[in-house]
């Protein structure tokens, strides 16, 4: 198999869509220091349960409307998008403070949710509220407003889920912080 990037084909996404939401500004941000939370975490979780509680739009390209149908059968959807707002020079973190937290341990981009990453393709589950033509109306997707939509996959239990997954405690200790329950 050959591990040489530099020898595969070259890999091109198009967007599929866009968000429309009320979040105008990421809750993370990549610095000179790495990842920073662009707010206190009081404050920090208080958008969180907004941002989980809010309803935005997913508007697929028209071209694309047909892929939709059959989507309203699934009351939550897997929504695949790009942080547009990252800096592409800030793709190149290799270790982050989990959230900016400097009270965490450091830990490899890949064992977090950090939206600085080599290729930034972020994932949400989503509630799906509802479909009218080439829109679907979400909920709990922190999607930044104008974040270009890669994907959409229908959420599938068996497929999506797992019995008794574990977290380390520092990602215990962040839900816990935001006032979400994991297990």
């Amino acid at each position: 198999m050959e591990t040489d990037p530099g020898n595969w084909p070259e890999i091109q996404l198009r967007p599929v869509g866009l968000v429309r939401s009320q979040i105008k500004t990421p809750m993370l941000h990549a610095g000179e220091a790495g990842i920073e939370l662009s707010e206190r975490m009081e404050k920090a979780r208080e958008n969180h349960q907004k941002v989980m509680n809010a309803v935005c739009e997913l508007i697929i390209f028209p071209q694309w409307e047909e892929l939709l149908e059959g989507i309203e059968g699934f009351s939550n959807i897997l929504v695949l998008y790009w942080p547009h707002l990252i800096d592409p020079e800030r793709r190149n973190l290799k270790t982050v403070h989990p959230m900016g937290r400097k009270d965490l341990p450091q830990q490899g981009v890949f064992a977090t949710c950090s939206p600085a990453r080599p290729n930034p393709v972020l994932v949400s589950v989503v509630s799906l509220l509802g479909r009218s033509g080439n829109v679907l109306k979400v909920k709990g997707l922190d999607a930044v407003d104008g974040s270009p939509i890669i994907d959409i996959k229908p959420y599938v239990q068996a497929h999506c889920g797992m019995d008794r997954a574990t977290v380390p405690p520092w990602m215990q200790q962040i839900h816990k912080d935001l006032g979400v329950d994991i297990f």
